[in-house]
């Protein structure tokens, strides 16, 4: 790059971080990191998804140092991830093992389990409620008592607990493709620079992790390209997903043949470490699609698009699953089918970065192209003249 560093402005600079903090505590009130993560559960999950950092207290501490700019806590997050060691790798999480707050289907009216609308906007009046100005943590107390009393009532009559998942039923039929049982370690782009082509888990991480605006932007794009045969949403399902690790004092056990034994998976499930549980919202979506057959004839199938990301962000994970199927179908005809221009564009830390960095000192770029303008300038005056 051709921008200098600033000197000499050390001073200038202790006084422009006095004046960042000044802003952030001029109105005489200090934001509790408890009432950020109590409050502001949208942006928690938004900073936890983009940072691929699930801690609801960090996430809260960066969102009150980043004065509740997205981009900039995510920043901030990440910069602390880089610091950790890698310690374990969980077990493989299945997300058929969720403990369901929501779960809906677009495609289906009947589903298994029924239709569990949980916690959502979706359903309610878009209008201020003014209310809110004078609520009071004794009236959210009194409230929340309320509400579980009936809860506790509710929840007997449900088992929210491995619930079925909706387009296992399209499988069974042989409507959409089973799962492929793919035992191979996924690739990480935390530790390897991503190369194209990528592999379908580089592009779902990097989707996961991608900006939120940035996702549902190139999301929505790709889905007015659909036209009559847009996709559908097959299942959404928000809930908490259990997190093991394998015993790290377990040796390798062997056979005498030096084979591994066939009942060391159900002793490691035995002796896994429970470390914990996250919210997750996954959902699969529905792709109808022309296929032509042996005998030459066209008929609709289905192709499947997923999404899931960290917390209850069900707008990106939709724009998620769009583009992961138009990043598996691939081309370079639309810009959303560019596995190169969707997944180097939404990044929210790398193009927030590189933007901002052109507020730093490019005196030695710019003083170039000056004098080659003011150079390009005399000389057509000169050519002019004569």
């Amino acid at each position: 790059m051709g921008y200098v560093a600033v000197k000499g402005g050390t001073q200038a600079i202790e006084e422009s971080i006095k004046r960042l903090k000044y802003e952030r505590l001029k109105k005489g009130l200090v934001l509790d990191c408890h009432e950020i993560e109590s409050g502001m559960r949208c942006l928690i999950d938004q900073v936890m998804s983009e940072s691929s950092l699930y801690s609801e207290t960090l996430a809260a501490i960066s969102i009150k140092q980043a004065e509740g700019s997205p981009e900039e806590a995510v920043f901030l997050l990440r910069a602390y991830r880089s610091t950790l060691p890698r310690k374990h790798y969980s077990r493989t999480v299945h997300s058929e093992d969720m403990l369901v707050e929501r779960r809906i289907s677009a495609s289906f009216k009947e589903i298994p389990g029924g239709q569990i609308l949980g916690a959502a906007y979706d359903y309610t009046h878009r209008l201020i409620d003014f209310d809110l100005i004078m609520e009071t943590d004794e009236d959210a107390i009194n409230w929340v008592r309320e509400f579980n009393k009936e809860s506790v009532v509710h929840s007997e009559k449900a088992d929210l607990a491995n619930l079925p998942k909706v387009l296992d039923y399209l499988r069974a039929e042989g409507l959409i493709p089973a799962c492929a049982n793919d035992d191979s370690d996924p690739d990480d782009v935390t530790k390897e620079s991503v190369q194209f082509p990528t592999s379908r888990s580089e592009r779902l991480q990097i989707l996961t992790s991608g900006q939120t605006g940035s996702v549902t932007s190139l999301g929505y794009a790709a889905l007015r390209s659909f036209g009559a045969l847009h996709p559908n949403v097959g299942e959404l399902r928000i809930g908490n997903l259990p997190v093991y690790v394998d015993n790290p004092f377990n040796e390798h056990i062997e056979n005498e043949e030096g084979e591994c034994d066939e009942n060391k998976d159900k002793r490691e499930d035995k002796d896994a470490y429970y470390i914990g549980e996250i919210k997750v919202t996954e959902v699969e979506t529905l792709f109808p699609t022309s296929a032509q057959q042996g005998n030459g004839q066209r008929v609709i199938e289905f192709g499947l698009g997923y999404g899931i990301c960290f917390g209850q962000n069900e707008t990106k994970a939709i724009a998620m699953s769009i583009l992961d199927r138009c990043l598996e179908i691939g081309g370079t005809e639309y810009p959303t089918h560019n596995e190169e221009f969707v997944l180097l564009h939404i990044d929210s830390v790398e193009s927030t970065g590189f933007i901002s960095h052109l507020k730093l000192p490019h005196y030695v770029t710019f003083q170039s192209e000056l004098d080659s303008v003011r150079r390009s300038r005399k000389e057509g005056r000169e050519i002019n003249e004569n």
